[in-house]
């Protein structure tokens, strides 16, 4: 069981270690299928969604590979030690917070000066994420959206910032498990809260271009905060199963 961990990140920190520790240990080998989810959040004592979470980490490393309807396994050319999951370190919260300052900006600055051109582009990069239903291909189409928007700035450093927003995302685990979970589950249409950012560029509004990017932002930290309500809750569940299970075993005595 892992304990000790002050939050969620280093919880999935911790169960990344061990199964990395696992793997290169030998206990599982390459090709090999690791436990369901289920169980090893029972074997670690956290939440299914802290597994998750492990799980997207430990891809990232190369160390294992997620197969659609079938589990995960020990990739095959998984490589020896591998780094750190807890290298990088970024909340979602603290992301998009900052991306709502510079991308609100940059979007401002855009509206001023944007030209037929950009505005195609934009229109092109909503028309593909609309017929779009894998999330890695949504998340891609979103970022080449979003750095679209820098580029039209016109400004090499203001690129290069907002550019740099989603390096970082991308280095994160647990930043892109939170954001996937919270699109997943979220109450916002992505599409049309784009098209609304495309709308007040053409009428080249500064103010409406800032205020739509911010809409846009405001809702996906509304469906953080939802998602990490559910954990919340999840985990306040299994402290309740796990205290009944305790109290059971003491009354046989």
């Amino acid at each position: 069981m892992i304990t000790g961990a002050s939050d969620t990140q280093k919880l999935y920190q911790q169960v990344a270690r061990a199964i990395a520790t696992a793997i290169n240990d030998g206990r599982y080998g390459p090709g090999d299928k690791l436990p369901s989810e289920r169980e090893l959040a029972d074997d670690f004592g956290v939440s299914r969604p802290t597994i998750r979470d492990a799980m997207i980490a430990l891809e990232f490393q190369g160390l294992v590979e997620a197969r659609q309807g079938s589990g995960v396994y020990v990739n095959a050319s998984a490589p020896p030690g591998g780094d750190d999951p807890a290298e990088v370190e970024v909340g979602a919260l603290e992301l998009v917070e900052a991306r709502r300052l510079f991308e609100g900006e940059a979007c401002a600055l855009s509206a001023a000066i944007v030209t037929d051109k950009h505005l195609a582009l934009l229109e092109q990069i909503v028309g593909q994420m609309a017929r779009s239903f894998a999330p890695d291909e949504v998340e891609r189409l979103e970022q080449d959206f979003h750095l679209a928007i820098a580029r039209a700035t016109g400004n090499a450093a203001i690129e290069a910032g907002v550019e740099d927003l989603w390096v970082l995302r991308q280095q994160s685990p647990a930043c892109v498990a939170m954001l996937r979970r919270a699109r997943a589950h979220g109450g916002g249409d992505v599409v049309e809260e784009h098209r609304q950012i495309i709308a007040a560029l053409r009428q080249r509004d500064p103010r409406a271009a800032r205020q739509a990017i911010h809409a846009h932002l405001a809702q996906v930290i509304e469906d953080l905060l939802a998602v990490t309500e559910l954990d919340a809750l999840q985990q306040t569940r299994q402290k309740m199963a796990e205290q009944r299970r305790e109290l059971a075993r003491r009354t046989e005595i």
